[in-house]
C-alpha cells in the first residue's frame, strides 16, 4: 500500500538537493529526521500529508524528548519538520502550515574544547614534518589552526586558492557563499614547502588541482584529515585531543583573546549569522574579569 506522506518526503529530499542547495550531511539528516516522523505518523495512522496537524507533530517532538534526544537532535528535527510542511503547504497538499505553530527548542551551546596558545605552539612547532606526508600534515594543520577554515572548506582547496603576496586564501564555504580568509606567515611558508617538495612526490594523473592530496595522490577526504589531526595531536602528548573543528574553535578562542572584534571573527569563520559566532563571548568575557581583577583598584585578587 502506498504511503503518500513517505512519497512527500522523497519529493521534499529532491526539492532540497535541485534547489536549495543543501550540504550532503544535512540532507541526510533531515531525511532520516522525516522518516522518523514518518514512521510515527503510520502508527496514529496518519500515511497522508493532508492529515497532518500540530497535534501529532507536537506528540512526535515529545516522543524525541522523551527518548533523551539531546536539544540539538530536537532543534534540527524541528527546523526539518517546519522546511516539510511549508513545502507540503506550497504544493498545495497542506491547508495550513503547522509547522508555523512550532516552538524552537534552545540548544545548549557550549563552548567546545579548544588548545591553549602554548599547545597550538607546541603542537605545531614540534611537529615531524619529515617526507612529503609530513610536509602535507604541517600544512593542514597550520592552515586549519591559522585559517580557522571547515575540514570540508580544507580539503575543497585548489592550489591557486593560496594567494601568497597578500597572504589570504580563498575558501569555498556553507551554501557556496565564497570568502577570503587571511592567513599567517607560517601557513604561507608551510604550504609553500609543501608544494615545493611534498606535492610533487603524491601528485598523480588524477590529482587536478587539489591542494592537498592523499597518499594515492587523490583529494585529501575530510575523513583522512580528521585522522590526522588526531594523530599528530596524539604524538606530541598532553595535548587534548580534537579534530579539525577543534583547531577552528582553537583559532576563534585565540583570536578573541588578541583582542579581535566578533564581526571580524564572523567574517574569518564565514558564519552567516553574528549569533553563532557569539558562543565565543564569554572567553573574552573572562579575559576582561581578569584585566579587571589585575588592574582595577576596586578589582577582587586572589589572595
Amino acid at each position: 500500500m502506498t504511503n503518500a506522506l513517505e512519497d512527500a518526503v522523497s519529493d521534499f529530499g529532491r526539492h532540497l538537493r535541485a534547489e536549495r542547495d543543501v550540504s550532503p550531511h544535512t540532507l541526510r539528516a533531515y531525511l532520516g529526521d522525516l522518516a522518523d516522523l514518518c514512521a510515527y505518523a503510520a502508527v496514529a495512522s496518519v500515511t497522508d500529508p493532508a492529515e497532518l496537524d500540530v497535534s501529532l507533530l507536537r506528540a512526535w517532538l515529545a516522543r524525541q524528548h522523551a527518548l533523551g534526544r539531546s536539544r540539538a537532535t530536537l532543534a534540527r528535527r524541528t527546523a526539518a519538520v517546519r522546511m516539510f510542511t511549508r513545502h507540503l503547504h506550497r504544493c498545495g497538499l497542506l491547508r495550513d502550515d503547522p509547522g508555523l505553530l512550532l516552538g524552537t527548542p534552545k540548544r545548549q551551546r557550549d563552548l567546545p574544547s579548544v588548545l591553549t596558545q602554548d599547545d597550538a605552539a607546541r603542537l605545531l612547532d614540534t611537529m615531524d614534518v619529515q617526507g612529503p606526508l609530513g610536509l602535507r600534515d604541517l600544512a593542514v594543520l597550520e592552515v586549519l589552526y591559522g585559517a580557522g577554515v571547515r575540514v570540508s572548506e580544507l580539503c575543497g582547496l585548489d592550489v591557486d586558492d593560496l594567494d601568497t603576496g597578500r597572504r589570504t586564501i580563498r575558501v569555498l564555504g556553507k551554501g557556496g557563499r565564497e570568502r577570503s580568509v587571511p592567513v599567517g606567515e607560517p601557513a604561507v611558508r608551510a604550504v609553500h614547502d609543501w608544494l615545493r617538495a611534498g606535492r610533487p612526490e603524491l601528485a598523480t594523473e588524477d590529482s587536478g588541482p587539489a591542494l592537498f592530496l592523499g597518499a594515492r595522490g587523490g583529494r585529501l577526504h575530510p575523513t583522512s584529515a580528521r585522522r590526522i589531526v588526531h594523530a599528530r595531536i596524539a604524538e606530541v602528548g598532553q595535548v587534548p585531543d580534537l579534530s579539525p573543528h577543534g583547531l577552528r574553535h582553537s583559532a576563534a578562542t585565540h583570536l578573541l583573546e588578541g583582542g579581535a572584534d566578533l564581526r571580524s571573527v564572523q567574517e574569518i569563520l564565514g558564519h552567516a549569522s553574528l549569533q553563532t559566532t557569539q558562543i565565543y563571548t564569554h572567553v573574552s568575557a573572562e579575559r576582561l574579569k581578569q584585566v579587571h581583577r589585575q588592574a582595577h583598584p576596586r578589582g577582587t585578587r586572589p589572595e
